[in-house]
């Protein structure tokens, strides 16, 4: 199975052009697909409805969307009714499998004076696949604090590690007339971290690597897979900046311990330019 991940910006692309069409060709071929920076009602890509272009885009997939900020921006009166123009800011996960349940997980944040800062989510996904239960989670991390990303990364890390103990979404189901959704103990952890390798909050994500046997799979510290599989290189990066004097690895995807040994290739297209960022691939084989 494919799993990618593409903070997609919006929209636009490091040429300043939107172009949703191109994000989706590169995205192709994927099972599971995570995505940061989607919005609705944003004035720089014409207030486009991003969770209803990608939702088209890919048709057959099913589909979730968590908005972790969401202010108004105009209202109006229309034929007597209300209507809002709303700013949305989120992460969608589209899966080529069912998404059995879902919970938008809003991440500790504080007031930044003079630089943005604006809610961050975690939208996890229980996902019936092929293989069996997984759960997926598209992550998108404060730009700016690393003080608020180690808070960010400790929430995030309690939810994973601790959902079986959560119950996720809902238990005892069969009172809403349900079906009780899996409660998968694997997991993956996909999306712009917004920190750099073996920085201070990587290293609270990951855990300490020793001088001699590096960083062996451990419960409560989910394994970045790219680097896992050796196949990071130190100049390796998933980010570029608007002038293109500066690139940055800040994108990951991050397994419980239970995929570790499932893991077949993981690695950053380079080649795709529908963001700022890039997409970051992993293939695991159960």
């Amino acid at each position: 199975m494919k799993f990618v991940t593409y903070n997609i910006q919006y929209g636009i692309g490091q040429d300043g052009r939107f172009d949703p069409d191109r994000i989706a060709a590169s995205l192709r071929g994927a099972d599971v697909i995570a995505l940061q920076e989607v919005t609705r009602g944003y004035e720089r890509n014409g207030y486009a409805d991003l969770v209803e272009t990608f939702s088209a885009l890919f048709p057959e997939f099913f589909c979730r969307f968590g908005a972790a900020c969401d202010v108004l921006v105009d209202h109006e009166m229309v034929d007597g009714r209300m209507r809002e123009r709303r700013f949305q800011f989120g992460n969608m996960i589209l899966s080529r499998f069912p998404i059995r349940a879902s919970r938008n997980l809003l991440l500790p944040r504080a007031t930044t004076f003079g630089k943005l800062n604006l809610q961050r989510g975690a939208l996890e996904s229980v996902i019936d696949t092929q293989e069996g239960p997984l759960r997926v989670y598209s992550v998108h991390l404060d730009h700016v604090s690393p003080d608020e990303r180690l808070a960010q990364i400790a929430f995030l890390k309690d939810r994973a590690c601790g959902f079986l103990g959560e119950g996720g979404a809902l238990t005892g189901a069969s009172e809403f007339a349900v079906t009780d959704p899996p409660l998968p103990p694997d997991f993956l952890i996909m999306g712009d971290f917004n920190m750099e390798p073996e920085r201070p909050e990587y290293v609270a994500m990951t855990g300490t690597a020793d001088a001699f046997y590096g960083r062996a799979p451990r419960t409560g510290f989910p394994t970045d897979a790219q680097a896992h599989l050796n196949g990071r290189a130190s100049d390796s990066y998933s980010w570029i900046s608007e002038d293109g004097a500066r690139r940055m690895h800040l994108d990951y995807c991050f397994v419980s311990g239970g995929l570790v040994s499932s893991l077949k290739t993981a690695w950053v297209d380079t080649t795709a330019i529908g963001s700022d960022h890039m997409p970051v691939w992993t293939e695991i084989a159960r």
